[in-house]
């Protein structure tokens, strides 16, 4: 048996199921044009029916006739009721037309299967469409809302001066829109030398991480050190510079659960060890932070 599609599987087998309207016009033996009682009958259906929707068009032969003919004469009949319908009801998206021939449940009496079933959703039911095939209806992403990150802080300094830093909005909201496995470099954020204390010209940088994570709630990182110059990280100084800022946030209540750290030492040198010039070391004298999750 040959069967004709032009929407999704699963809608025919809800049409059974749900509560669609449906309206049954029938046809002359052999013949897959309407008698002009029947016509008449669809004509009516139509102009009553213009803001209603159809689901599907299904057709029908009595048992008389080959197989072949049969699928022949019913997908005519679904042809010709469709042409006299077609802009002028609306019709779903994902419509279709299925021509039975004489292989469906027959009836004993002959001229109920030779017939053209039309499924359809009156105007009042549109609003529930989805609900009434069963369909579930996919919410579209809500995107994240924008973040306004300040320009600057201003920090009070123990001799009872202020200091400001200009805080890098762009590199926050690049963290805040990150996704799990990017790791980003922390520029421009420096130690004393051969010590894990944050040099003072740094603390914004701190401050700039800080404010990602307390305007990202479900942010988790891993703090990331590594150090240039010696093949050997014989102090442990890469963990210990992690740990410094994983400290710092910890301190300024950012959960613990979201936070973890790691010293590399200089096993991921971005230059080959010994670097060539200061441009070098810098570069592989450096804190990375790699996004765990960001969901």
């Amino acid at each position: 048996m040959k069967t004709y599609f032009f929407f999704a599987l699963y809608l025919l087998a809800t049409i059974f199921v749900s509560a669609q309207e449906q309206l049954t016009v029938f046809f002359e033996s052999n013949k897959f044009d309407l008698t002009i009682k029947e016509n008449r009958k669809l004509q009516q259906w139509i102009l009553e029916n213009a803001n209603s929707k159809i689901l599907a068009i299904n057709g029908y032969t009595d048992e008389d006739g080959s197989i072949g003919f049969n699928d022949t004469l019913a997908k005519k009949r679904v042809n010709f009721i469709y042409n006299e319908i077609k802009e002028r009801v609306k019709i779903r998206d994902d419509f279709k037309t299925r021509s039975f021939g004489k292989q469906h449940e027959q009836s004993v009496d002959k001229a109920k299967n030779r017939r053209v079933t039309i499924y359809y959703l009156l105007e009042k039911d549109l609003a529930k469409e989805n609900e009434i095939l069963g369909i579930e209806e996919v919410k579209a992403e809500v995107p994240k809302p924008e973040i306004e990150y300040p320009e600057k802080m201003i920090f009070d300094n123990p001799n009872g001066t202020k200091s400001e830093f200009k805080l890098d909005r762009e590199f926050m909201k690049k963290i805040g829109n990150s996704v799990a496995g990017e790791k980003l470099k922390i520029d421009n954020l420096n130690f004393i030398i051969n010590t894990f204390a944050v040099a003072p010209e740094s603390r914004g940088k701190l401050y700039e991480l800080l404010l990602v994570l307390q305007n990202n709630p479900k942010l988790k990182i891993e703090i990331q050190g590594h150090l240039c110059c010696m093949p050997t990280d014989r102090l442990d100084l890469s963990t210990k510079r992690a740990k410094a800022i994983y400290n710092f946030l910890i301190n300024n209540d950012i959960y613990s659960g979201r936070l973890s750290y790691k010293g590399f030492g200089s096993s991921e040198p971005i230059y080959a060890i010994p670097e060539k010039n200061e441009t070098e070391r810098a570069a592989n004298r450096r804190v990375e932070i790699l996004i765990v999750s960001n969901d």
